[in-house]
């Protein structure tokens, strides 16, 4: 997400050389390697990854740890490339237990959702076994939706629906499947499930909470009259927030929904407004989908002053290092200057834009 003219890519592959230099003569052969193979865009950056490679020889690591980072390169490219041609799609990550039976008001509750997700342009991405994975999948469909398959010591069946789709990626470790889970998807959906639902559910609201990943809708689905997240909820209340170990701000990361529309609204209200962020160097840049009344910016710098370092927030048009997003690049931006912490305020800034008065 950088200004990629001639003048940054050269700044950029200077700056790559005297960190990551194998030496002279090895750099000079690897600048031209990629050049042989007619590599323009972020050159630098594949010399960076085939220098770390030469430098994984002089390390002289054990086979088990080459063989490790080998497949895990592999498992990101696989995954990446079969993710590219969907990129201008957004995207809902499903999580859920494998052991849920097709008569569960679980499982129809994620049929449900697969089918009004797909009604409103998203695509789902599941595990692609049975369970919520498959009921999800058999909501949206196989042209809407992609399974991100484990490798398991006693064999995970692939539920129908990917059973020989394209867009099935089978993966050797769990963590570059969550990492895939995470860089696609423009929103999760939880259903009730076992360790590794929970784990899901910790690891999203984590990234969240200390700005490793986006932030974006997470929405806690059960039936009508289940209680498992609004027990899960009082543990948190409970065992967590009692003792200080989260805010009451980070409960504005997820929300509990019992129908298929509810979950399918707070996701697309998220996007009502609100269009996507990123950082620039300090700033915090807010790319909405219509501009924001004079009055509505008024309220936010008054609601939201505990969360602005220095300065306010203003709206303006993209900054300069971002005008390498020629598709986004119109969009007005709201742009402040944050504390570096407690991200449920930033996810609560976010619905008040959204509930906001646009022009």
């Amino acid at each position: 997400m950088q200004d990629l003219t001639a003048s940054k890519i050269e700044e950029q592959r200077r700056k790559l050389s005297e960190r990551w230099s194998a030496g002279p003569p090895f750099d000079a052969r690897v600048r031209q390697l990629v050049r042989d193979l007619g590599t323009q865009k972020s050159a630098a950056l594949i010399e960076e990854m085939i220098t770390t490679a030469l430098k994984l020889a002089r390390d002289e690591m054990s086979t088990a740890d080459l063989k490790l980072i080998n497949r895990s390169m592999k498992e990101m490219r696989s995954a990446a490339k079969i993710f590219a041609p969907f990129k201008h799609l957004r995207k809902v990550a499903v999580f859920g237990s494998a052991r849920t039976q097709s008569d569960s008001p679980d499982y129809k509750l994620a049929t449900d959702f697969g089918c009004e997700m797909v009604r409103h342009g998203f695509m789902l991405i599941s595990g692609g076994s049975d369970g919520i994975m498959g009921a999800v999948q058999r909501g949206a469909g196989r042209a809407h939706s992609f399974g991100l398959n484990i490798r398991l010591p006693s064999e995970q069946r692939v539920n129908e629906v990917s059973e020989s789709d394209p867009k099935l990626i089978t993966l050797n470790y769990f963590f570059t499947r969550k990492l895939s889970f995470v860089k696609e998807a423009h929103a999760f959906a939880l259903s009730p499930g076992g360790f590794g639902t929970l784990d899901e559910a910790f690891e999203v609201l984590t990234l969240m909470q200390t700005a490793k990943a986006r932030i974006v809708p997470v929405v806690l689905l059960d039936h009508p009259h289940g209680k498992y997240w609004a027990t899960w909820t009082e543990f948190l209340t409970e065992r967590l927030l009692k003792f200080g170990f989260i805010s009451a701000e980070d409960f504005a990361f997820f929300k509990i929904k019992h129908s298929a529309q509810d979950a399918a609204a707070e996701i697309t209200q998220f996007y009502k407004v609100f269009h996507s962020a990123r950082w620039v160097g300090e700033r915090f840049v807010i790319r909405v989908n219509r501009r924001l009344s004079t009055n509505t910016m008024v309220d936010l710098n008054k609601q939201f002053s505990d969360i602005v370092r220095t300065g306010e927030i203003v709206q303006r048009a993209a900054l300069a290092k971002e005008k390498n997003e020629f598709e986004i690049r119109h969009l007005p931006r709201l742009i402040f200057t944050p504390f570096r912490s407690r991200f449920g305020r930033f996810r609560q800034l976010i619905d008040a834009i959204n509930s906001s008065q646009t022009i």
